[in-house]
């Protein structure tokens, strides 16, 4: 049996985990002082160690949640201003290449990169997660199979990593097609009950493929140890703003969920799931998407706002409807750094995601 605390918090808390670049204040680059942020409550490694994990405690609501992360925020700028550092937030850095990153030096990341090779090396991405807390197994279990099919409307407004390695790829979304290298990425395969995902990663531990559920990179999880559902597939946001909107929306849309009928045990739907995901991350807010209930196709953006309209009057109930107002639904981040570095350059588009990284910015 997995160690659970589901319902040891309240039904819908939230927990925040963002991944900010830490760059040279000069030349804008990524590099790897972790090390000058740790030690400060709230502030944790990641894969590289050029990347600073900023992880709130359990909120009550997402308003709570974006007040910790901006007081997170200003004190990691702090941090960095006085190294010679600077913090930049988005799904990937302009001009950085991931696979020149340098391994943060601790077991569990070394075991990694020796698992997953290259494959690994081009993890130098960022996404933003959203734990929600959940009563019981079962309730998380419904809750990841009703919201699942909304993920890809997700990822195709928060499209926020047009760019990798100095090149402009074509994809709003590099980060999501680089998480898809990785092996149990995309979608969880479709258990009909919590019993048997516990199995599932019982096997996995088994067989020496998994030391636990946590290498399980799917978009959305069950985090048993928090006693959370676990939403990963947004890509990081530049704005706090819109962190605190994805974070209300992310809320809304698990409290959502419990009032919407259960969705049938229809395997064959991951394959419109994988079919939406590749539009979203290479098309962004003009991505064409199957709807969730499966029988015709919409604009992503006609498809958030259905989203938004669904889930306004629990983030109403929550407090937090006011924050969905930061969202812009027809254009993603990823779509301004294109904007800024099509008329002046990747430098520029660095530039303008510190400024806008800061807590303060709008």
């Amino acid at each position: 049996m997995i160690e659970a605390h589901f319902g040891e918090s309240s039904p819908f808390s939230v927990g925040v985990e963002e991944e900010l670049m830490i760059l040279d204040a000069q030349t804008l680059e990524q590099v790897p002082r972790v090390d000058a942020f740790l030690g400060d409550e709230g502030f944790h490694t990641e894969l590289f160690a050029s990347v600073v994990e900023l992880k709130t405690g359990v909120c009550a609501s997402a308003r709570e949640a974006a007040d910790e992360l901006r007081a997170l925020r200003e004190h990691g700028a702090s941090i960095a201003e006085r190294g010679g550092l600077r913090l930049g937030a988005a799904g990937s850095h302009p001009l950085s290449d991931p696979e020149a990153q340098e391994i943060v030096d601790l077991e569990r990341y070394r075991t990694f990169v020796e698992y997953a090779g290259v494959s690994a090396r081009r993890q130098g991405v960022n996404g933003l997660h959203v734990h929600v807390g959940m009563t019981s197994a079962r309730a998380c279990m419904h809750c990841l199979e009703t919201t699942l099919p909304w993920l890809p409307v997700l990822l195709a407004i928060s499209a926020n990593s047009p760019y990798l390695a100095g090149r402009e790829t074509g994809l709003a979304s590099n980060r999501a097609e680089i998480l898809a290298e990785l092996p149990r990425s995309g979608a969880p395969p479709p258990f009909r009950a919590y019993h048997e995902w516990e199995l599932f990663v019982e096997r996995l531990v088994r067989l020496g493929l998994a030391s636990d559920y946590t290498l399980l990179w799917w978009d959305a999880r069950p985090h048993p140890r928090f006693g959370t559902l676990e939403v990963r597939v947004l890509d990081q946001p530049t704005s706090l703003g819109r962190t605190a909107a994805f974070v209300a929306l992310v809320q809304a849309l698990c409290a959502s969920a419990f009032e919407w009928p259960p969705r049938p045990y229809d395997p064959a739907a991951r394959a419109l799931y994988q079919q939406n995901r590749w539009a979203a991350l290479r098309f962004g807010p003009t991505a064409r998407l199957v709807h969730p209930d499966g029988d015709r196709a919409e604009g992503a953006v006609t498809l958030a706002a259905e989203l938004v309209d669904r889930v306004r009057p629990a983030a109403r109930s929550l407090g937090t409807e006011s924050l969905l107002d930061a969202l812009d639904l027809h254009a993603s981040e990823g779509d301004r750094q294109l904007q800024v570095g099509r008329a002046n350059g990747l430098q520029a588009v660095c530039a303008d995601l510190v400024t806008r990284s800061l807590a303060s910015a709008a």
